[in-house]
């Protein structure tokens, strides 16, 4: 019996990435240049974008990704992002906004009004901002994918990660409002919730053997996530085998939010 191959290949896209020189991002990347895109691979610092690169590079060939430094929190950067990748590879077909920031980790009730802004901003209006960027080549071709990284953490309160959590569900409604608004131009947005990932980002909530311990414990897996572990998810929504899917929340959590 024949199998239909090409479910899964990427070769002709133009697939921007943020907060992609490192951990989740880079995995994705990675697994996007493996099947075909050429990537953008962005964060704030171009030495890191460029050591990314260049190992994507090695793997998958020269010229599968280009390095382009952006903070996200500055419109006229991510327009100068979205502008550059034009100018170096052409109308983008998939974007995940896989950037983020938590500057502070305790009670709401103690977080300094520059913090609490810089979450929001950074996590919220500067996503809202990438995707009207990128959803007139995706709305002129008639088909595009969106992914915005969100967290299982949007599904309930935090007592030290609680602004963090308001800005992931805030990302989860943006993600819904925007599938509505783009789907019938044939352009997907869906959202990724990761769990606890071993990752230099949450480093602080999985290096110690208490988190260990519950990982190995009461995750249904019986591990922390890696970054590896969202390569497939990836590709599978940059991809044409997820062309019936939007304005979904797909959780990444070795099974501890199964019931969400």
């Amino acid at each position: 019996m024949a199998v239909d191959s090409d479910l899964f290949d990427l070769t002709g896209q133009v697939a921007l990435l943020t907060g992609a020189s490192k951990g989740m991002g880079y995995s994705m990347a990675e697994a996007l240049a493996e099947h075909g895109a050429k990537v953008v691979v962005s964060s704030r610092k171009l030495d890191q974008c460029e050591a990314a690169c260049t190992e994507i590079n090695n793997k998958s060939g020269e010229g599968s990704a280009i390095a382009i430094a952006c903070n996200i929190g500055y419109k006229d950067q991510l327009q100068a992002l979205v502008d550059e990748t034009h100018d170096r590879l052409g109308p983008i077909d998939t974007l995940i906004a896989n950037a983020g920031v938590n500057p502070f980790y305790g009670p709401m009730s103690e977080i300094p009004d520059d913090a609490y802004d810089k979450i929001m901003n950074s996590n919220v209006r500067s996503n809202h901002w990438l995707c009207q960027m990128v959803a007139p080549d995706m709305v002129e071709k008639g088909s595009g994918s969106m992914a915005i990284t969100a967290s299982t953490g949007a599904f309930s309160g935090s007592l030290a990660l609680g602004t963090y959590a308001i800005s992931k569900l805030a990302d989860i409604a943006l993600v819904r409002n925007l599938a509505l608004e783009y789907g019938p131009s044939g352009v997907r947005v869906n959202a990724i919730c990761p769990g606890l990932i071993k990752t230099d980002f949450a480093k602080a909530l999985w290096d110690n053997p208490e988190a260990k311990k519950n990982a190995e414990t009461s995750t249904p897996l019986r591990r922390l996530g890696e970054s590896d572990d969202f390569k497939g998810l990836a590709v599978f929504l940059a991809s044409n085998a997820s062309s019936y899917m939007t304005g979904q929340a797909l959780t990444v959590c070795g099974g501890t939010n199964m019931w969400r």
